[in-house]
């Protein structure tokens, strides 16, 4: 694929512009026309690299959807289209989502080339992940939809990953300490790479104060894994037994321990100790 037809996604800095790999400068300079979120900033790094001459076509939020289709038809006529954002990775929590299946529905070679990411960056330095995380980006803004992530993720037992705007940042980690527990670990990581770099680590009850002290720049949250569920109880069997009985109250009582003991994760043995002192098994 190497100079041919293609969408090649482009990884640019986060704020450290060293950070610019030489084969990002190399794909910029060899595509015909750069997708672009905002064609300023991509027109200062594009001067900073020493490539000048270039096509930009802004896809953001706002246009992607329509600037998508003309530009899988130029890749399909022969083009190299490179995509870039105005820091990191396209297409990760950022535009890029959109044209990248466009492409690859049209049967369009897509490629990429690696490098910055702040929600990465953050998870590496974190030191909170386990080798397991989940990516969430930014949270719904409001409502039910709100209340009904914050309550999904806070029993989640991979470390979670959010983003947020500096002036949202202490509500956000109000709510999060109200959902997760005061007491649960987070690192919050802003402007990464740059001049006021800040690794913060605390509790979420200590967050709030923190974001509310003013921040500048998109902030990254890598909150801890929930600590694993108590081992059930004698008790929490009996009720579950009961409840199956009562669901199916045909069902053996060989079919009715295997299900608790499986929904349960314990042993059929001590669920089947359990159903026999219990009256009606």
């Amino acid at each position: 694929m190497e100079g041919g037809p293609a969408l090649i996604l482009v990884a640019t800095p986060i704020g450290n512009m060293g950070d610019l790999a030489p084969r990002a400068v190399e794909e910029l300079a060899a595509a015909g026309v750069i997708a672009c979120e905002d064609s300023r900033r991509t027109g200062r790094l594009l001067a900073l690299a020493g490539i000048s001459g270039k096509e930009l076509v802004v896809v953001n939020e706002h246009t992607e959807a329509d600037a998508a289709p003309s530009l899988v038809a130029r890749i399909r006529a022969g083009e190299r289209v490179a995509l870039v954002t105005d820091a990191g990775t396209p297409a990760v929590a950022d535009p890029g989502e959109r044209l990248v299946r466009a492409a690859a529905e049209a049967g369009c070679a897509v490629s990429i080339v690696p490098g910055p990411s702040a929600p990465l960056a953050a998870v590496a330095v974190s030191g909170l992940t386990s080798g397991r995380f989940v990516y969430e980006g930014f949270l719904p803004r409001r409502g039910a939809a709100r209340a009904e992530r914050l309550a999904e993720l806070a029993t989640s037992e991979r470390a979670v990953v959010l983003l947020e705007a500096p002036h949202r940042c202490a509500r956000t980690a109000a709510d999060l300490a109200e959902s997760f527990g005061s007491e649960r670990r987070v690192v919050a990581v802003r402007e990464l790479t740059k001049l006021h770099e800040e690794i913060w680590r605390g509790s979420l009850g200590e967050l709030a104060a923190w974001a509310a002290a003013g921040l500048r720049g998109e902030v990254v949250l890598v909150i801890e894994a929930a600590p694993p569920p108590a081992p059930p109880t004698d008790e929490d069997i009996a009720g579950a037994l009961a409840e199956a009985r009562a669901a199916a109250p045909g069902a053996s009582v060989r079919d009715i321990t295997s299900a608790v003991a499986g929904r349960l994760g314990v042993g059929r043995r001590r669920v089947y100790d359990q159903a026999r002192k219990l009256e009606g098994f």
